[in-house]
């Protein structure tokens, strides 16, 4: 089904050829490096030079729990203009639930943000923000960066990224996104899916293939071959936003005849130019996928890589589901035990609900295909219930005008609009053990919002909506989408750009600048941070020894996306799911530094307890440290509730993702890296001059690790950092960095 090739090969006559078998000269090997489509679109975005690219985009886009502090953080920063169009959408808070008006609220500050700096606005359950950019923003050639890590539209040709609020705001300062020039690997696509296999049983067989090796983290999917011409574009879609969860920077896709209708429906035609790498073509690696050998397939707990096809699961159901279910236990730590297995019965293994929603499974196609399985069908009266959440308003629409939503109110499913909620746990959370299947992104424990520290915890499985359909017809006995009966040919879908004239502010580049900002009770300013002193001390106040650790874990999702225009509240929740006592003993170590910086001196406790010498200019700060942390969600707030609580640093064995490592960087928060992992909470970790380590970007920077009195000397890392990340870390974040530019 897949296969991966780790050498370079080159991609000529529309086939792949390993580097040690095509003999090209050192000249033609240069030569097809500059071959592939992400060496072009990179290069033409790029204003530094080709190794370390310094990249400005043509759009940026961001919802409802991150434009406020992207937009505060830039006005602090002197913005008084969006210099390229900024969509503002609202998917994520949408339904105004939690705290009272503070929801509706920040959509009315993105409204008058949008007006007054020259934006556009979509406003609440009119569209997700991915299906929103796909069809009114991404064009062949273009380069889109959003504060949502699923900020993915290769497959209309668009190179598009998802990064912290950070990066939009130098983007909105006319500075430039600092990467090394990423490798790329090649997506050679073959072949033609069955009958009953979709989008998301690819994307979940290329996840599963791939993120444990490690082998795309930070580098560019570049999918090609022949295969690509048997996809529709929603199933290019579908497989392309979940190209996020391999750990890769970004994607492209060819763009062909089929790219070309895409936007022609969408009344854009001007938007796509062909897209296909030269020949020869050069790839630092390869993923081979046969589409005809893809199988309905289930990610299970706790991630999206925990990959099997559905036929696997169904025959060893003991041993794979208990695997899960022991998982489940060492999570909740036994106290209230983690149930799966009672799901399996004598009649197949039963599920208790199903979910078809956002940038990944609310498409058109997913949407229809689901409901012609379900047609004349019942989703049953028990404890098994089906939620649909096509991704747009005018999706909504076709699927309604073509009978779709008919068929599935009909076998009783329950179609809602637009939200990305059950993506991230502010939506149809399921019961404690409960077994949930779901079209959406992730599967991390709690992503679905449930609560470990609350002794709740439901199993959720992703699936493609095919199986889900499949599944809901069956009475919710786990069934895959190849054994169920219907018919794969849907209505033709059309586009009805009138939803979006009527509604949607479109005022990019168009600014006005009388307009006020319209601010709610619970939007706050970012407080004061302070530059880094010549010396640094820090407490460890939280050691996770888990082998990743994601964004969910380190601030959760689901109602604290409420608080995320007030720093100092947001801030509470901090690690509340992963550890509870975390912000307690951050806020002892800010209270000694504020005492420091007051009186000239730390409180005797603490210099007890340290029990060196200190040099002078010696700040104190805390640290969580944890083996690969930042996995998933671009959300900077994983960085920045640390650094408002006092935190200076991380330490990491490696960083799972370059935009956790970069939200740590803009909010002046050291990103370091130890080899070994001989730490427990209450180490100190004392560094002299690590002012000029960073400067002079130093490979080994020396400290002192101190436990329990006992000292001895460790070596740390940085990583490489580019001159203006070493400003910012010593500025104290991007804020201070370009008050003082």
């Amino acid at each position: 089904m897949i296969k991966l090739i780790k050498s370079g090969v080159y991609y000529t006559g529309g086939k792949l050829v390993k580097e040690n078998v095509a003999f090209m000269r050192e000249e033609q090997k240069r030569e097809a490096i500059k071959g592939t489509l992400a060496y072009r679109i990179l290069s033409a975005h790029n204003t530094g030079s080709d190794d370390n690219l310094k990249i400005k985009f043509d759009a940026l886009a961001s919802h409802d729990i991150t434009y406020v502090g992207i937009i505060q953080t830039a006005k602090a920063s002197g913005l008084t203009k969006f210099p390229i169009p900024y969509t503002l959408t609202n998917c994520h808070n949408s339904l105004c639930a939690v705290g009272g008006t503070i929801n509706e609220d920040d959509h009315m500050f993105g409204l008058s943000a949008a007006k007054k700096y020259g934006g556009n606005y979509v406003p609440p359950h009119l569209a997700v923000i991915h299906q929103y950019m796909r069809e009114m923003e991404a064009a062949c050639g273009k380069m889109i960066l959003g504060s949502d890590s699923h900020t993915r539209y290769g497959a209309l040709g668009t190179m598009a990224i998802g990064e912290g609020g950070p990066e939009l705001v130098k983007q909105l300062l006319g500075q430039t996104y600092d990467v090394a020039r990423p490798k790329v690997i090649a997506v050679y696509l073959r072949g033609k899916l069955k009958k009953g296999v979709g989008p998301h049983d690819v994307a979940i067989a290329l996840v599963g293939a791939t993120f444990k090796k490690g082998f795309v983290k930070n580098c560019v999917l570049e999918f090609i071959g022949p295969g690509i011409a048997n996809l529709s574009m929603d199933y290019r879609c579908g497989i392309d936003v979940m190209t996020t969860e391999t750990a890769c920077l970004s994607s492209i896709w060819e763009a062909d005849d089929v790219t070309r209708d895409y936007f022609k429906i969408h009344g854009r035609e001007e938007a796509f130019k062909p897209l296909h790498p030269a020949d020869p073509a050069y790839y630092d690696g390869a993923v081979v996928i046969d589409l005809s050998r893809v199988e309905p397939m289930i990610a299970l707990p706790f991630h999206p890589s925990n990959a099997y096809t559905i036929h696997e699961v169904i025959e060893n159901p003991r041993d794979i589901l208990g695997a899960v279910e022991e998982a489940g236990n060492r999570l909740k730590g036994n106290k209230k035990p983690f149930k799966l297995l009672d799901k399996v019965l004598p009649d197949g293994i039963h599920v208790s609900q199903g979910i078809i929603a956002g940038c990944a499974g609310g498409t058109y196609e997913n949407v229809a295909e689901a409901a012609e399985i379900l047609r004349g069908k019942s989703c049953g009266f028990d404890e098994f219930s089906l939620s649909v959440y096509p991704q747009s308003q005018p999706v909504f629409k076709c699927l309604a005008d073509n009978g779709y939503v008919s068929a599935l109110m009909e076998s009783g499913a329950i179609v809602k609009t637009a939200f990305c909620g059950p993506c991230f746990g502010a939506g149809d959370t399921p019961a404690d053990n409960g077994f949930s299947i779901r079209h959406t992104t992730r599967n991390f424990e709690n992503r679905e919002g449930s609560k470990l520290g609350e002794q709740q915890l439901a199993a959720v499985a992703l699936m493609d909506a095919r199986s889900i359909a499949a599944t809901a017809a069956n009475g919710g006995i786990l069934t895959p989408a190849t054994e169920a009966t219907f018919t794969k040919k849907v209505k033709k879908y059309y586009f009805d750009k009138a939803i979006y004239d009527h509604r949607v502010y479109r005022g990019a580049l168009n600014p006005k600048e009388d307009e006020q900002l319209v601010y709610g009770n619970n939007i706050a300013d970012w407080p004061e941070q302070i530059p880094m002193a010549k010396n640094v001390l820090i407490k460890a106040v939280s050691v996770i020894d888990d082998p990743v650790t994601t964004t969910d874990e380190l601030i959760p999702s689901g109602e604290t996306s409420s608080y995320r225009s007030n720093p100092l509240r947001l801030a509470e929740f901090a690690l509340s799911r992963k550890d509870p006592g975390y912000v307690g003993r951050a806020k002892q170590v800010k209270a000694a530094e504020e005492e420091r910086r007051s009186t000239g001196s730390l409180p005797e406790e603490v210099l007890k307890e340290v029990g060196i010498q200190l040099a002078p200019d010696t700040m104190y700060g805390s640290c969580v440290i944890a083996r690969k942390p930042g996995d998933g969600s671009a959300r900077e707030q994983a960085a920045s509730c640390q650094r408002v609580l006092g935190g200076v640093a991380n330490i990491a064995q490696e960083y799972a993702t370059k935009r956790y490592r970069s939200n740590l960087i803009n909010w002046g928060m050291l990103p370091l890296i130890s080899k070994s992992f001989d730490y427990k909470v209450g180490d100190y970790i004392y560094i002299e001059n690590i002012t000029d380590y960073v400067k002079q970007n130093e490979p080994t920077i020396p400290a002192k690790l101190i436990t329990n009195g006992k000292v001895k000397t460790i070596y740390l890392t940085l990583g490489a950092l580019t001159e203006e990340e070493k400003k910012i870390i010593l500025s104290g974040c991007l804020i201070n960095y370009n008050k003082v530019k």
